[in-house]
Protein backbone atom coordinates (compact mmCIF):
# COMPACT_ATOMS: atom_id res chain seq x y z
CA UNK A 1 0.00 0.00 0.00
CA UNK A 2 1.56 3.81 -1.09
CA UNK A 3 0.77 5.89 1.66
CA UNK A 4 0.84 9.48 0.63
CA UNK A 5 1.34 12.13 3.80
CA UNK A 6 -0.16 15.66 3.14
CA UNK A 7 1.05 17.53 6.47
CA UNK A 8 0.21 21.19 4.83
CA UNK A 9 -3.16 20.25 5.84
CA UNK A 10 -2.27 20.27 9.62
CA UNK A 11 -3.34 24.21 9.37
CA UNK A 12 -7.15 23.26 8.32
CA UNK A 13 -7.07 19.94 10.58
CA UNK A 14 -6.10 22.31 13.78
CA UNK A 15 -8.10 25.57 12.74
CA UNK A 16 -10.83 26.92 15.37
CA UNK A 17 -14.24 24.80 13.93
CA UNK A 18 -17.07 26.67 12.96
CA UNK A 19 -20.49 25.65 13.57
CA UNK A 20 -21.58 27.12 10.48
CA UNK A 21 -21.22 25.46 7.70
CA UNK A 22 -18.80 27.35 5.54
CA UNK A 23 -20.19 26.13 2.23
CA UNK A 24 -23.61 27.20 2.93
CA UNK A 25 -21.88 30.66 4.10
CA UNK A 26 -19.91 30.83 1.17
CA UNK A 27 -22.93 30.43 -1.45
CA UNK A 28 -25.01 32.97 0.22
CA UNK A 29 -22.75 35.92 -0.06
CA UNK A 30 -21.92 37.94 -3.30
CA UNK A 31 -18.29 38.45 -3.98
CA UNK A 32 -17.74 35.39 -5.56
CA UNK A 33 -13.82 36.75 -6.15
CA UNK A 34 -13.12 36.56 -2.48
CA UNK A 35 -14.50 33.35 -1.78
CA UNK A 36 -13.37 31.80 -4.74
CA UNK A 37 -17.03 30.55 -5.96
CA UNK A 38 -15.72 29.62 -9.82
CA UNK A 39 -19.53 29.14 -11.44
CA UNK A 40 -22.84 29.07 -10.03
CA UNK A 41 -25.31 26.67 -11.36
CA UNK A 42 -29.22 26.28 -10.97
CA UNK A 43 -28.71 23.95 -8.11
CA UNK A 44 -24.48 23.73 -7.09
CA UNK A 45 -21.91 25.74 -7.78
CA UNK A 46 -17.85 25.30 -7.88
CA UNK A 47 -15.28 26.56 -5.11
CA UNK A 48 -11.95 26.62 -5.30
CA UNK A 49 -10.61 24.75 -2.39
CA UNK A 50 -8.22 26.96 0.25
CA UNK A 51 -6.46 23.72 1.50
CA UNK A 52 -5.68 22.23 -1.55
CA UNK A 53 -3.71 18.94 -2.17
CA UNK A 54 -2.74 20.77 -5.83
CA UNK A 55 -3.15 23.49 -7.65
CA UNK A 56 -6.73 23.95 -9.32
CA UNK A 57 -8.43 21.48 -6.48
CA UNK A 58 -12.10 22.71 -6.20
CA UNK A 59 -15.04 21.14 -5.11
CA UNK A 60 -18.47 21.24 -6.53
CA UNK A 61 -21.67 21.49 -4.22
CA UNK A 62 -25.00 22.02 -3.90
CA UNK A 63 -26.57 25.22 -2.62
CA UNK A 64 -29.50 23.15 -0.56
CA UNK A 65 -27.28 22.01 3.09
CA UNK A 66 -27.11 17.96 2.26
CA UNK A 67 -25.36 15.56 4.06
CA UNK A 68 -25.38 12.45 2.17
CA UNK A 69 -25.43 11.84 -1.77
CA UNK A 70 -29.03 9.70 -1.41
CA UNK A 71 -30.64 12.89 -0.58
CA UNK A 72 -29.74 14.83 -3.91
CA UNK A 73 -32.87 15.69 -5.98
CA UNK A 74 -32.64 14.86 -9.78
CA UNK A 75 -31.77 18.57 -10.24
CA UNK A 76 -29.04 18.58 -8.16
CA UNK A 77 -27.33 15.43 -9.21
CA UNK A 78 -27.68 16.56 -12.86
CA UNK A 79 -26.76 20.12 -11.81
CA UNK A 80 -23.28 18.84 -10.27
CA UNK A 81 -22.92 16.20 -12.74
CA UNK A 82 -22.62 18.95 -15.51
CA UNK A 83 -20.68 21.13 -13.01
CA UNK A 84 -18.37 18.66 -12.86
CA UNK A 85 -17.81 18.01 -16.51
CA UNK A 86 -17.04 21.60 -17.09
CA UNK A 87 -15.07 21.64 -14.30
CA UNK A 88 -13.14 18.95 -15.64
CA UNK A 89 -13.07 20.36 -18.99
CA UNK A 90 -11.79 24.26 -17.64
CA UNK A 91 -9.13 22.61 -15.49
CA UNK A 92 -7.77 20.14 -18.73
CA UNK A 93 -8.09 23.60 -21.03
CA UNK A 94 -6.08 25.75 -18.56
CA UNK A 95 -4.29 23.58 -16.52
CA UNK A 96 -3.04 20.56 -18.85
CA UNK A 97 -3.27 18.06 -15.49
CA UNK A 98 -2.31 13.82 -16.68
CA UNK A 99 -4.42 12.68 -14.64
CA UNK A 100 -7.84 13.64 -11.68
CA UNK A 101 -8.74 12.45 -8.06
CA UNK A 102 -12.27 13.17 -8.02
CA UNK A 103 -14.53 12.09 -5.02
CA UNK A 104 -17.07 12.37 -1.96
CA UNK A 105 -16.20 11.89 1.04
CA UNK A 106 -19.67 10.62 3.05
CA UNK A 107 -18.91 11.13 6.78
CA UNK A 108 -16.58 11.95 9.63
CA UNK A 109 -14.88 8.51 9.98
CA UNK A 110 -14.57 8.86 5.40
CA UNK A 111 -11.96 11.86 6.08
CA UNK A 112 -15.30 14.42 5.03
CA UNK A 113 -14.31 17.66 6.67
CA UNK A 114 -18.00 19.36 6.44
CA UNK A 115 -21.18 18.16 6.48
CA UNK A 116 -22.38 19.49 3.42
CA UNK A 117 -21.91 16.81 0.75
CA UNK A 118 -18.94 18.01 -1.67
CA UNK A 119 -17.36 16.64 -4.54
CA UNK A 120 -13.02 17.28 -5.24
CA UNK A 121 -11.87 17.73 -8.03
CA UNK A 122 -7.87 17.43 -7.67
CA UNK A 123 -5.90 17.64 -10.96
CA UNK A 124 -2.92 15.68 -10.66
CA UNK A 125 0.34 15.66 -12.58
CA UNK A 126 3.70 13.18 -13.02
CA UNK A 127 5.38 13.91 -10.08
CA UNK A 128 3.79 16.27 -8.53
CA UNK A 129 4.61 14.54 -4.88
CA UNK A 130 7.61 14.84 -4.23
CA UNK A 131 10.39 14.88 -1.47
CA UNK A 132 9.14 18.43 0.36
CA UNK A 133 5.49 17.17 1.92
CA UNK A 134 7.70 14.31 3.87
CA UNK A 135 10.91 15.49 4.63
CA UNK A 136 10.82 19.30 4.45
CA UNK A 137 7.30 19.27 6.30
CA UNK A 138 6.09 21.68 3.31
CA UNK A 139 3.73 21.12 -0.02
CA UNK A 140 4.50 23.43 -2.87
CA UNK A 141 1.75 24.89 -4.72
CA UNK A 142 3.02 26.58 -7.60
CA UNK A 143 0.35 28.79 -8.00
CA UNK A 144 -1.62 31.58 -5.90
CA UNK A 145 -5.49 30.69 -5.46
CA UNK A 146 -5.76 34.41 -6.77
CA UNK A 147 -4.34 33.13 -9.80
CA UNK A 148 -5.96 30.02 -10.18
CA UNK A 149 -9.13 31.64 -9.98
CA UNK A 150 -8.49 34.17 -12.54
CA UNK A 151 -7.06 31.35 -14.39
CA UNK A 152 -10.67 29.03 -14.08
CA UNK A 153 -13.24 31.78 -13.75
CA UNK A 154 -13.02 32.62 -17.57
CA UNK A 155 -14.07 29.40 -18.72
CA UNK A 156 -16.85 28.77 -16.57
CA UNK A 157 -18.83 31.08 -18.76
Amino acid sequence: MRVIHAPWRIKYIEQEKNSKCFLCERSRQKNDRKNYILKRGAKAFVILNVFPYNSGHLMIAPYRHVKDIKNLSKDEWDDIILLLRNSVKALKRSMRPEGFNIGVNIGKIAGAGSRHLHIHVVPRWKGDTSFMPVLGDTKILPEHLDATYDRLVGLFK
